[in-house]
């Protein structure tokens, strides 16, 4: 078998895979990227109010 028949059936077989993939829906893909977004952005402001407040704790420690 040379290269071009097994690269042949290599994209095959891909295509035969991927028809059987459930993929998601539009709105289901628009809903968890809000989660995603919201998630991310409740964790940066508690990180950030974590590390203000920690590096008040650490000036007034090492003062």
């Amino acid at each position: 078998m040379n290269i071009f028949k097994k690269v042949t059936n290599f994209l095959k077989e891909v295509k035969l895979e991927l028809n059987k993939v459930s993929w998601s829906t539009r709105q289901e893909l628009v809903s968890s990227t809000v989660v995603v977004i919201t998630v991310t952005f409740i964790m940066a402001v508690f990180i950030g109010v974590i590390d203000f407040l920690l590096s008040g704790v650490l000036r007034v420690v090492f003062k």
